[in-house]
């Protein structure tokens, strides 16, 4: 296993998890909101749309544990997602328009994820410097 190959169960996982998570916020927008003791959605499409973002995350997590070296840059688009997702919900959770019991979400779908990303991000990083040398 190289370098690159440790970390395809992280990314396997990750695309199981995205597809999952992202079916069930699709298919049941109101329940999540329901299980944290918050009032149903105005408007559940908002919520659907992001369940479908984030399945669309699992293909892209897919590629990347099929085949690490060839698909690796993709790892910043969900970086990306993982830093944003928690900053932008402590910025909302300060304003007062989200609870903090709704953290959870980032706790699981980001933070969790968290270390393997950055691990990988800075492998594919240091192997694009060399590429350019």
């Amino acid at each position: 296993m190289d370098n690159f190959d440790a970390f395809k169960p992280w990314f396997y996982a990750a695309a199981v998890y995205n597809a999952i998570w992202g079916t069930l916020a699709s298919l049941f927008p109101d329940a999540l909101f329901r299980m944290l003791g918050m009032p149903p959605l105005n408007y559940p499409s908002m919520f659907q749309c992001i369940g479908m973002m984030v399945g669309v995350y699992a293909i892209a997590y897919w590629l990347i544990a099929r085949d690490p070296v060839r698909f690796g840059p993709l790892v910043y688009v969900g970086l990306l997602g993982k830093v944003l997702g928690p900053v932008g919900f402590v910025w909302s959770a300060l304003q007062h328009q989200l609870p903090w019991s709704f953290g959870w979400i980032n706790v699981f779908n980001d933070l969790v994820w968290l270390p393997a990303f950055v691990l990988f991000a800075v492998k594919v990083w240091k192997r694009e410097l060399k590429k350019m040398d």
